[in-house]
């Protein structure tokens, strides 16, 4: 009989099996945007960055509905794999990945009917809003394809091959990064070329995964898998709603960025344009950064999901503080870059004027400040999840970005002006950091004085 070595095998053997792939795929994937990004602003301009940003939401929107149902689907099929029901586990792949599908088609169809409102509401000013609607209405072609990518991708790692899930995201950017300069200069197809290259990249990495369906290696997929239980699926969604409520916070957060920087940018020297060029830059570049935080968190949440179901509590704490040793590692290097180099990462993504440099390197450095510890809040959300408290880990998920971020953005600049918004990250990261800290201690406190029921 097959013996999952999830609950045998030494955490830091199996943390660096499952988190390594894992980064290697959302550090790839990042470069979705990141590789445009670049391109863009080399080929096109600041405008041209200016229209990613604000079409960036569509994607963050993407991606908290892979995350709602990939995520809700694996932290229940690790659970139920630790408690030896395989057939339960079976199940909930197959009604996760129609959900998926029915999720990416409906996400398409009202994309496009609503695409150029979305745009004025993320952001877009008269004179970026044509390269935006180019751009946004090219990639949201894709999003039915990464939805699926990405979902499914979970349910690969938690199916114990870390590495094919890499495999499927990795090649999809490979094809983007080659095809984006083909595309862009060598066709002069300018933004579309960008957006082509992206949706081509997904198709690639969606096939891939599609391929896994016949091959899993702990279930069986029979026709019956597919067969939606509606009122078990809302159990499901509730699994996946913290990280999808993190996202969804993100995508928030960049609207009311994008609109404030437009009105304090209008009231300073910078203007409406640069702030939001520059804005895309600092985001997306944070984006690697949290995005191998990430690839730790999903490394880690089949350990923790699976040890919780076969109650080793011991076993649960050693992968949280494993993982947060990983996060502070990664995270001071990110700090490193931001506060020492960052005039060397504007410049990777085109030329501008003096105004625009100077903007930026100074968003990159003082909203990025406190980076060094903002991935603890985001691990401890996941951690919550993985272990059946999705409650918890929904609210945890909010602290940074709706209860902390979001409210500063909107008061800082009131007294300090456009300086105002960039102060807000740093202090939202402190404060969420706290939080995270104090509700981690009180469930570790728990664990280790009375043993919990594994919760489902």
């Amino acid at each position: 009989m097959y013996e999952n070595p999830l609950g045998y095998e030494k955490i830091s053997k199996l943390l660096k099996g499952f988190a390594i792939p894992s980064i290697t795929a959302t550090l790839v994937s990042s470069l979705y945007n990141i590789v445009d990004q670049i391109f863009i602003g080399q080929g096109v301009g600041y405008l041209g960055n200016a229209a990613t940003n604000v079409s960036y939401p569509l994607s963050t929107i993407c991606l908290a509905i892979s995350l709602l149902l990939g995520i809700g689907s694996a932290s229940r099929f690790s659970l139920y794999l630790g408690r030896k029901a395989p057939e339960r586990a079976a199940q909930l792949v197959g009604n996760g990945i129609i959900m998926m599908a029915g999720a990416g088609i409906l996400y398409l169809l009202m994309g496009e009917i609503f695409l150029t409102p979305l745009l004025q509401v993320f952001g877009a000013t008269d004179e970026v809003m044509p390269y935006a609607q180019q751009y946004s209405g090219i990639v949201l072609l894709g999003m039915p394809f990464l939805i699926l990518t990405n979902g499914i991708s979970n349910l690969i790692r938690a199916d114990g091959n870390p590495r094919y899930s890499m495999l499927c995201i990795v090649s999809g950017a490979i094809v983007n990064t080659i095809l984006d300069p083909v595309f862009i200069f060598g066709f002069d197809w300018g933004v579309f070329g960008a957006a082509l290259a992206t949706i081509l990249g997904q198709f690639l990495s969606f096939a891939l995964a599609l391929r896994y369906l016949w091959h899993f290696r702990t279930v069986r997929l029979t026709r019956d898998c597919f067969r939606l239980d509606f009122r078990d699926n809302l159990r499901t969604l509730y699994m996946g709603i913290s990280s999808c409520i993190n996202q969804v916070a993100i995508t928030l957060v960049q609207i009311v960025l994008n609109n404030s920087l437009t009105y304090y940018g209008a009231l300073s020297v910078y203007g409406k344009e640069i702030p939001l060029a520059a804005c895309g830059i600092v985001m997306k570049t944070n984006a690697i950064l949290l995005s191998i935080i990430v690839g730790i968190s999903q490394g880690v949440q089949p350990i923790i999901g699976f040890n919780y179901g076969a109650q080793k509590y011991d076993r649960v704490r050693q992968a949280y503080l494993l993982a947060i040793k990983w996060n502070f590692v990664i995270s001071a290097v990110g700090f490193c870059l931001f506060q020492f180099f960052p005039g060397a990462i504007v410049s990777l993504f085109g030329k501008g004027e003096p105004l625009y440099y100077e903007f930026a390197i100074l968003f990159m450095r003082t909203f990025l400040f406190m980076v060094l510890v903002n991935g603890v809040q985001l691990l401890t959300s996941n951690f919550f999840t993985a272990i059946g408290k999705a409650l918890k880990g929904l609210l945890l998920s909010l602290t940074r970005q709706v209860f902390f971020l979001i409210p500063l953005i909107l008061l800082l600049p009131i007294k300090f002006g456009i300086f105002g918004i960039l102060l807000a990250g740093p202090v939202a990261d402190f404060i969420a950091f706290v939080v995270s800290v104090v509700f981690i201690a009180k469930e570790f406190k728990r664990l280790r004085e009375a043993p919990l029921p594994a919760a489902e």
